[in-house]
């Protein structure tokens, strides 16, 4: 597999450091070991242009902007943006830090449809390329730059208007809530591949319109909260109602952003083998009304999964072809999936259901390598989440849940795995918690999430 010869220096010298090694024609080196991880950043902007113009910052504007706001000498609009770029410094540091060699980056907003990569160029260009500090706004103890050769953004639902008046409210297209996939704009809380090794954009398989219907076992929504005076059943609907017309229930999307198989081409001492990196970001199960619909559309996003991995022939993708995975393919299901196994407001039985698939590693689920931290289990106590979970040193959010995943096929060798989530004690904790910046907790430091990543060897 040959790189493009036009890769500067520097990218080559610091792809060195992450354990893809490059011989001097340009030959990648077979690789034994291989990190894979999965990252809700937390970048939801109110508008696309607000990240392009963060990520478009250079290093230099950066710290000026930081130094200003540790001198407290910004003005209110510039030290909005301050923080912002402290947050995605310390997002770039926490990659720099764990150095995963493919990485899911969920909430990364994009133009909808995936095409515009300006604000994911930046990010490499401008904070992934650039040392960052393990200290938060203190800098020093410089990380060491990364170098991801091959980045991909997918096209979403959120924010794209149906034409239809999903919400019930009498009018159409008239907020987030009518879009296929919740959001204030087409692209917003979209995702985003970055990769040491080749995505294959030719074989990847993108499921953005298949129908909520088609999944057998989906069920159109009913009225079943009939009497909140908080809320109300809409204007010419009763309980047990359905609540979307036989027309609109034809149309309804099942992927609140988007369902996304990206092989990726790992090179072995064996050849070439193919991972397929199957990425999600469902709805979470949570904010209803009337209606158990999020909690539903959770639920059927990840039975999406379950059915894709056992080669469901009734599976669709955007091209048209039909069928699920290949029974011999290697994959990594990734994504903020909004569900706990124990605990949450979701259906956990189908999160459990996909978590002890004859197809998935139980290692890496319910095994020696199910992800942990110990930086999670101070969160319950020390106040920083808001509930407690059965499993504390398995959570991957400061609500105290397991909601982000890295889930194996059975033919993966697992040999390490982890959340990215330092104790008080050690480095890196200050890029999670600094009573310095807002609240010093969650999307004002960093993300409300965590990064959760496995390592596979090919030996």
């Amino acid at each position: 597999m040959k790189l493009i010869k036009t890769l500067a220096a520097v990218a080559i010298s610091s792809a060195l450091l992450t354990g893809c090694v490059f011989e001097s024609n340009d030959d990648v080196i077979p690789v034994n070991n291989v990190s894979i991880a999965t990252f809700n950043l937390s970048f939801d902007r109110f508008t696309f242009e607000q990240l392009v113009d963060e990520m478009l910052t250079t290093p230099s504007e950066q710290q000026t902007l930081v130094d200003g706001f540790n001198a407290n000498t910004l003005s209110e609009a510039d030290k909005a943006k301050a923080l912002k770029i402290i947050q995605i410094r310390n997002i770039a540091a926490i990659i720099q830090s764990q150095r995963p060699d493919i990485i899911l980056l969920a909430e990364y907003n994009n133009d909808g449809t995936g095409d515009d990569l300006t604000a994911l160029n930046g990010f490499q260009n401008n904070y992934l390329a650039v040392g960052q500090s393990l200290n938060s706004i203190d800098g020093g103890d410089t990380l060491s730059p990364i170098h991801y050769p091959f980045s991909q953004s997918y096209a979403t639902n959120t924010g794209l208007m149906s034409g239809l008046d999903l919400n019930n409210d009498g009018k159409i297209n008239s907020g987030p809530n009518d879009a296929w996939g919740f959001g204030q704009y087409h692209g917003q809380y979209a995702f985003a591949l970055m990769s040491q090794f080749k995505i294959d954009d030719a074989n990847t398989r993108t499921f953005q319109t298949f129908k909520w219907k088609d999944l057998p076992t989906a069920t159109n929504p009913t009225i079943t909260n009939c009497n909140d005076d908080k809320n109300k059943i809409p204007a010419g609907m009763s309980c047990g109602d359905n609540w979307y017309t036989d027309a609109e229930w034809d149309q309804v999307r099942l992927s609140s952003k988007n369902h996304v198989d990206a092989p990726v081409i790992i090179p072995t001492a064996s050849g070439e083998q193919v991972v397929h990196i199957l990425m999600s970001h469902p709805t979470p199960p949570v904010f209803d009304t009337v209606t158990e619909n999020n909690k539903q559309k959770n639920r059927d996003e990840i039975q999406f999964w379950t059915d894709y991995i056992d080669g469901a022939e009734f599976i669709y993708d955007d091209k048209g072809t039909k069928g699920g995975l290949a029974d011999n393919a290697k994959f990594v299901i990734v994504g903020d999936l909004n569900a706990d196994p124990e605990a949450g407001d979701g259906f956990i039985e189908t999160i459990d259901t996909l978590l002890n698939h004859q197809r998935v590693n139980q290692e890496a689920t319910n095994g020696a390598y199910v992800p942990t931290s110990f930086g999670a289990e101070y969160c319950f106590p020390s106040g920083e989440c808001r509930q407690d979970n059965p499993h504390p040193e398995r959570i991957t959010s400061t609500f105290g849940l397991q909601v982000d995943h890295a889930i194996p096929s059975s033919n993966l060798n697992i040999v390490d795995s982890g959340v990215y989530w330092p104790a008080p004690n050690e480095a890196g904790y200050l890029l999670m918690n600094d009573e310095r910046i807002g609240k010093g907790k969650g999307k004002d430091i960093s993300s409300d999430h965590r990064m959760v990543w496995l390592k596979a060897s090919f030996n």
